[in-house]
């Protein structure tokens, strides 16, 4: 007989614990489920050990670039299993703590592959458990390729748990998962390759920032092929061949390892969803303003399984979690607005946006004055010997607002988020120049850019 619940939530990351414990709090009889260990993508598998390893790439380009001034003697290198184990420090305790802040709340927990055997009722494992609802949340995959030796190609996660790292490495695509890793790997000294089916590396970030973020990468040794095809990858020797096109030239590398940086999609094409009446497509769970199935009034989705317009980042998916919870028990009121929300490339330095880019806000025909500057001669780029900073903001005539911010330089994933609270919250160009920061700091800065 199939164990009952208020809740049955598919999966242990950020908008999934959100949901279940704003649930079981209220009384609802709450289960999760997950066939991996309790944590999810950016506590065990993404964000948090990313940054980890970011932190160490910071350490070797501070110290780097001080070096060239005749400030720092000697020169500091990467421990990579050093680095690993300092790593694990933070993901190996979340899986025990997740599950045991579960059973403590009284949140029931079920290990397995979730899949829907009917509207509201799932196997978890070898058991059954049905619920009068159901959120999914259980994030993203890598991407499907479909090129020939598919399978020797190494995912985001097991990069993250390399006990060595090979001395070549190659990267397939150029968004965040392979340039954030390029700039970690490059620094820790393995020879490093970027293949990229683009024009521009980090695509949805402003190209006049990407472009010269583009330069410093090349001049850190990396090999960055941009409109190159990925076409096969294949044993060589003791390594790996990739091969790829570029412009109709065949190209080949010889590498020791091959990482998938070419994008992400909804891990959702094994939960038989069709058999609970759920629509689905490429970009996730079909859902209405409220984070609703379109076709199942009694399931709800949320994070980057969702097909809901807002980024796959990790704020988004606890902030849909907050929203489905609302929702679950008050009914629906409660709606996403995706706008002011900002995102980070940890390379380093960092690049960040938020808001419209040039290009959107031109296509909706917006006036506005752009501030675009390079700023590596400013002071708080010289006294670290940063020459690849800069800024692009965006200013709507009328209002005054501000429409977009793009920046690249230290510290930019902090100050990012002045310009998200200023879109956010409505406050003005105007206003935001005439706050008094701290100085010298990078946010002092900000009055220059308006």
């Amino acid at each position: 007989m199939a164990q009952s619940f208020d809740l049955i939530v598919v999966g242990t990351g950020t908008s999934a614990s959100t949901v279940a414990s704003a649930c079981r709090s209220k009384g609802w009889e709450v289960a999760i489920i997950d066939s991996r260990p309790f944590g999810g993508t950016c506590a065990l598998r993404g964000c948090d050990p990313k940054k980890v390893l970011v932190g160490a790439a910071e350490a070797i380009d501070w110290n780097r670039r001080l070096k060239g001034k005749e400030i720092l003697r000697g020169d500091s290198s990467v421990d990579w299993p050093a680095l690993m184990r300092f790593k694990r420090t933070f993901t190996d305790p979340v899986p025990e703590a997740r599950e045991k802040s579960f059973s403590k709340q009284g949140i029931k927990t079920f290990h397995g592959r979730a899949r829907f055997t009917g509207p509201l009722k799932l196997q978890a494992g070898s058991e059954n458990i049905e619920g009068r609802h159901v959120l999914i949340a259980v994030g993203s995959k890598p991407k499907h390729l479909g090129i020939p030796g598919e399978r020797h190609l190494t995912t985001s996660e097991q990069f993250l748990n390399l006990d060595a790292l090979p001395p070549r490495v190659l990267f397939i695509g150029a968004g965040y998962i392979s340039m954030e890793f390029t700039h970690v790997a490059v620094r820790a000294g393995a020879k490093v390759t970027v293949l990229h089916r683009g024009e521009h590396i980090l695509p949805g970030f402003d190209a006049d920032l990407t472009t010269p973020l583009a330069e410093r990468t090349r001049s850190l040794g990396v090999d960055l092929h941009l409109q190159t095809n990925v076409e096969a990858v294949g044993k060589s020797g003791g390594g790996l061949k990739v091969m790829a096109t570029q412009k109709g030239k065949k190209l080949s590398f010889e590498t020791d390892l091959v990482v998938h940086g070419a994008g992400r999609v909804p891990e959702i094409e094994d939960l038989n969803l069709k058999a609970a009446g759920v629509e689905a497509g490429a970009k996730g769970v079909a859902v209405n303003e409220y984070l609703q199935s379109v076709s199942h009034p009694n399931v709800y989705a949320a994070g980057d399984v969702a097909a809901s317009g807002g980024l796959a980042l990790t704020p988004v998916a606890g902030y849909e979690g907050r929203i489905v919870a609302e929702n679950l028990l008050e009914g629906n009121h409660a709606k996403p607005a995706y706008h002011g929300i900002p995102t980070v490339a940890f390379t380093t330095p960092p690049v960040a946006s938020v808001g419209l880019s040039e290009k959107a806000a031109r296509e909706r025909g917006l006036k506005f004055k752009v501030n675009h500057s390079d700023t590596s001669g400013w002071y708080s780029s010289r006294r670290i010997a940063e020459t690849c900073s800069g800024f692009k903001v965006l200013i709507e005539e009328e209002s005054g607002f501000i429409l977009g911010a793009h920046l690249l330089g230290p510290h930019t994933e902090e100050i990012i988020n002045l310009f998200a609270l200023a879109i956010r919250q409505g406050i003005s160009a105007a206003d935001l120049k005439q706050t008094l920061f701290a100085y010298p700091t990078h946010a002092s800065d900000v009055q220059y850019m308006l």
